[in-house]
């Protein structure tokens, strides 16, 4: 299992590794995570949308 911590430059998660006493930070790149979040993003565009119209018709029925 590797180690993660924050680098220390750019304050990002980061795998590090020892070699002859140099310290190498190895940035976490992970597409998995970006993807949900934008799909997280659109699902919650679409139900702000859904519930938007809803409110929208519940007031046209209240006004009738």
């Amino acid at each position: 299992m590797s180690t993660i911590v924050n680098c220390p430059t750019c304050g990002g998660k980061s795998k590090v590794k020892e070699t002859n006493g140099t310290t190498v930070y190895d940035a976490l790149q992970d597409e998995e995570v970006i993807k949900k979040v934008g799909q997280l993003k659109k699902a919650m565009q679409k139900y702000k949308e859904k519930s938007e119209a809803l409110e929208k018709e519940l007031e046209e029925i209240k006004n009738a």
